[in-house]
């Protein structure tokens, strides 16, 4: 993974220090909450409905095992014992004392992490495929291009202050796993005829208010034009994006508004003029970047584990998570392992600081170190010998950690909703842990299939419901909370917004309704191998909405 230089630690360390000078400024009445406000959003502090928040960034969902030990600590220390994975690849922490901040971020610093750009109107995180470097079917490894994109867009002094936020996502696999065609900029590293480097992009996607799916306005871009060419999207963007709305300030409305047709037009002629400037990748830069990528030492192994067959075959448990949690890898004898924060009846994406030291430990152990935060707010495990899988999956018991759900309808993305969030009209958590309960059982699971339920408690869709298979949207009627369904959504390679179903369902009805339209499923699809997205594309919303207007 990428290392600091010195330019990257005293640019941490100038920001903790001037941050440092601004909370004191607050704390002693010198500055107001509203002069405040600007110069905390830049540094990922927010002020949700109880206290502080404060979102660290970890680029392209890529941790190592001593981060994670000091997230752990800070969990400890700064919060009350726990954190929150988003579905942005960050983490955040609910119960920060602003006082305290300070300090905790020279902590992040010593670990080279930090919360700069987690918030505000500038480019953000920059998010990547969880499996990338790993999975079998990969073109090319997109986390070189995230770190030249994230080193680019940091304190960018012409894109510090967009419209509006700007979120940039980069997948290196046919199979999109990454959601590029529901952000800003997404890119698709492929390969030509002769090998060539070159991306797919794609502008203008995005959830929230006026959810789009992105448009694809180059098929191959060569490897050298990356930085010009988001150069030139971000300059049209911002000079041509709404500053009078912000609900209508997102590119995808400036697309929508534009046309297709035109904002290619701009585009290409404004990175005419940004053709073999300095912002031309040098293919020695490149190269030196991605040596910080390079795979780990893996050994040559046989494809299949006698190990892990034979142990599998005597554990029910082992083997249903080695069917749902283990992804192949590109080197014969590897897995690439994933870790479910999402255990029946827990908040989804929240892990302990025992739990977090767990993971670093049998990361270090079993998985070269390594580990990344997914967008579905899972951790995985890259590279683990399939052997291992045995003992890993041991430890993981021990730690609460081995549920074995990926992808299942009990493995659901959830937004911190009305429990945290001041923007929020209605309650994530408990519907999700609501769900899961109702779906506990794992043979019915299994019987489901592949079924991706996202809960958003607001129309921001943090919590992804536009692109759920099964998607929640809390709104407030009245002062009571009632849930609209969405169906049939993707944020894949086939990505589809959501159509609405049926009414809005209230706190108490919801999960009835969501065993309504997994009985229509599942009395409907043509046989298992039919998975929830692909029978409702066959058949249409019409008899889900028949069964949830029955449950009226």
């Amino acid at each position: 993974m990428y290392r600091y230089d010195e330019f990257d630690s005293d640019f941490v360390r100038q920001r903790v220090a001037e941050f440092r000078d601004q909370v004191a400024r607050r704390l002693s009445g010198e500055l107001t909450e509203d002069q405040f406000k600007p110069l905390r959003l830049m540094n990922g502090v927010y002020l949700q409905l109880h206290a502080y928040m404060l979102r660290i960034a970890i680029p392209y969902g890529v941790l190592s095992a001593r981060q994670l030990r000091k997230l752990a600590h800070i969990a400890r220390v700064y919060d009350r014992g726990y954190g929150h994975f988003t579905t942005r690849q960050n983490l955040q922490f609910n119960w920060v004392e602003l006082a305290r901040i300070p300090d905790l971020l020279g902590e992040l610093a010593d670990v080279e992490m930090h919360a700069i750009q987690t918030s505000g109107n500038c480019i953000r995180n920059v998010t990547a495929d969880h499996f990338a470097g790993a999975a079998a079917d990969e073109a090319v490894d997109p986390r070189p291009y995230a770190e030249i994109l994230r080193q680019w867009s940091s304190l960018h002094p012409e894109f510090s202050f967009l419209p509006r936020k700007f979120k940039i996502a980069v997948t290196g696999a046919e199979r999109d796993r990454a959601a590029i065609q529901v952000h800003d900029i997404g890119l698709q590293a492929r390969r030509d005829a002769d090998g060539a480097i070159g991306f797919a992009v794609y502008v203008g996607g995005g959830q929230g208010r006026t959810p789009m799916i992105a448009k694809k306005i180059r098929d191959f871009l060569p490897e050298s034009d990356l930085l010009a060419y988001c150069t030139a999207i971000l300059r049209v963007y911002n000079l041509e994006g709404r500053r009078d709305n912000k609900y209508k300030a997102r590119i995808k409305i400036l697309v929508h508004e534009m046309g297709e047709a035109d904002l290619i037009r701009e585009v290409e002629r404004e990175f005419e003029g940004l053709r073999g400037t300095p912002l031309a990748l040098p293919a020695a830069e490149v190269a030196r970047i991605a040596r910080y990528f390079a795979p780990p030492d893996l050994a040559e192994l046989p494809p299949h584990s006698v190990v892990l067959d034979s142990r599998s075959a005597g554990d029910p448990d082992l083997s249903r998570f080695v069917r749902r949690n283990l992804t192949a890898h590109r080197a014969p004898g590897y897995t690439a392992l994933t870790i479910s924060l999402k255990a029946i009846g827990e908040a989804p994406g929240d892990a302990s600081a025992d739990q977090m030291d767990a993971v670093a430990d049998l990361a270090e152990r079993y998985a070269f170190g390594e580990i990344r935060v997914s967008h579905e707010q899972n951790l995985i495990l890259p590279h683990v010998r399939l052997d291992d899988v045995p003992a890993l999956h041991a430890g993981l018991q021990a730690a609460g950690l081995a549920t074995p759900n990926a992808g299942l309808v009990t493995d659901i993305i959830a937004c911190p909703g009305l429990d945290y969030c001041a923007l929020a009209n209605a309650r994530s958590i408990p519907v999700a842990q609501r769900i899961a309960e109702r779906f506990a059982d794992p043979v019915r699971q299994d019987a489901i299939g592949d079924l991706k339920i996202k809960i958003s408690g607001c129309i921001n869709a943090c919590g992804h419901h536009h692109v759920g298979h099964i998607g929640l949207l809390g709104v407030d009627r009245k002062g009571e909370e009632f849930y609209q369904i969405t169906l049939g959504g993707s944020a894949d390679e086939t990505a589809t917004i959501g159509e609405i179903v049926g009414p809005g369902f209230p706190a108490d009805r919801v999960v009835d309704a969501i065993e309504a339209i997994v009985d229509v499923y599942l009395r409907l699809r043509h046989d298992a191998s039919e998975d929830f997205l692909a029978a409702y594309r066959r058949i249409g919303a019409e008899p889900f909405k028949s069964a949830l207007y029955a449950e009226v």
